[in-house]
């Protein structure tokens, strides 16, 4: 093979990879829209149900003084006649459990844990969890607002299917004043909610949302709780589940509001961790792959492989790029590409388009306001690719890193964007 066509399949895979995979979301999102939303209403609220099992609420905090109130109020306006809250004070600095214990005086169905070192997210769930009384746990974060009707749909979604292990919610943006703040409207419409949709359909989850989702208690005895020492929680667990062979799905009008990072800085950090927990949750499953309940993992599997090496094929082409700007000529020549959209550069906008409508006029059965952010919803598919090239070029070597020197994973204040 010579050097010619060497760069030629090197373009092709940096261009084509992410064509394919919108494709495959759309399609896979399409789908599901047919199968379990079809003949579905759009109700202000859900059809009534014949039982309503009770669900505990597991809400871990670190120094979440600031959001506590706002937090706990949405709480206690869910529309659900059986349920519990559980909040667990992991260790904070600030004044996050005497607000909790303010506001459990108020709300007759609260309870407060106070764990009293910081010890991690992965430790405030675990305990929270041996100390609900319920089988069916749902969790959110400190500073997430769940929608009122949120449990019926999820106590739909469980009482329809005993094999049902665990759902991941529908996050949605509320700090929209920034640009990167729409932005990322965008991303959990034409990426997130897209892409879950499409996994549900084709049968493994990569992950549920942390700030919203949804498990049965012995689903999670099943695959030994939330690990201490994972960076992502949520990925590591999502994974185990499924491991042991229950099911995860996504549950759309399970609808919970949170805060995003609004700063470039607050951004990076929190996809750097995502990249870096994501990679070494996939490492760490090799193993498991080849044992009974691993097939149905292996394309979610493949697929993350192959992000990672189109993330440093990226690379690899910017690199060449960037030299022969320079005029320093390589063995792997590329005339054609560039940063100014060419043949492929149009056939991807066109079909960030696609992928952006399509997504949109899905999610507008769950937030009608979805077309107002259109504009923005359009140009995140190219934000994403970038954070996802970025994001996995230095998320691998610091995930081989930590599975070298595993230890209890701790919290860091994110950046919550500005209200």
């Amino acid at each position: 093979m010579n050097a010619e066509t060497l760069g030629d399949l090197l373009a092709t895979f940096c261009f084509g990879y992410p064509f394919v995979m919108a494709y495959y979301w759309m399609f896979g999102a399409l789908l599901y829209r047919y199968m379990r939303e079809r003949y579905e209403p759009v109700p202000s609220a859900p059809p009534a149900l014949e039982e309503y099992p009770p669900i505990s609420i597991l809400v871990p905090c670190f120094n979440e003084e600031q959001q506590a109130e706002e937090t706990f109020s949405a709480l206690e306006k869910i529309q659900y006649p059986n349920f519990e809250i559980i909040a667990i004070n992991d260790g904070s600095r600030d004044r996050t459990g005497a607000v909790l214990d303010e506001l459990a005086g108020r709300i007759p169905n609260m309870r407060v844990v106070h764990l009293a070192t910081n010890q991690g997210k992965s430790t405030a769930l675990n305990v929270g969890a041996l100390a609900a009384r319920h089988e069916w746990l749902v969790g959110i974060d400190g500073d997430a607002l769940l929608d009122p009707h949120a449990l019926t749909w999820c106590s739909r979604r469980f009482q329809n299917d005993p094999l049902l292990g665990g759902m991941t919610g529908n996050p949605r943006i509320r700090n929209r004043t920034t640009p990167l703040g729409k932005l990322q409207v965008g991303e959990f419409s034409a990426m997130v909610g897209l892409i879950k949709r499409a996994e549900t359909v084709y049968g493994a989850i990569f992950t549920v949302s942390g700030a919203n989702c949804a498990f049965r208690k012995r689903a999670l005895q099943d695959a030994g709780w939330w690990d201490p020492a994972a960076i992502t929680d949520d990925v590591d667990v999502s994974w185990r589940v499924q491991f042991s062979g229950w099911n995860l799905i996504y549950g759309p009008k399970g609808i919970c509001w949170i805060l995003t990072p609004e700063t470039i800085s607050g951004l990076w950090r929190q996809r750097l961790r995502w990249s870096e927990g994501g990679t070494a949750v996939v490492l760490r499953a090799i193993p498991y792959l080849f044992r009974r309940g691993g097939l149905r993992m292996w394309p979610l599997w493949l697929n993350y492989v192959v992000s990672i090496m189109w993330s440093y094929a990226m690379l690899l082409m910017i690199a060449i790029w960037f030299l022969a700007l320079f005029g320093i000529q390589t063995p792997v020549v590329q005339q054609g590409f560039g940063f100014l959209p060419q043949q492929w550069g149009m056939e991807l906008a066109l079909t960030y388009l696609l992928q952006s409508l399509v997504a949109a006029s899905l999610d507008y059965r769950v937030e009608s306001r979805m077309f107002r952010n259109l504009f923005w919803v359009v140009w995140y598919p190219l934000v994403f690719w970038i954070l996802q090239a970025a994001s996995a070029v230095v998320g691998l070597p610091y995930a081989l890193l930590h599975l070298r020197r595993e230890k209890a994973a701790t919290w860091v204040s994110p950046d919550r964007g500005f209200r």
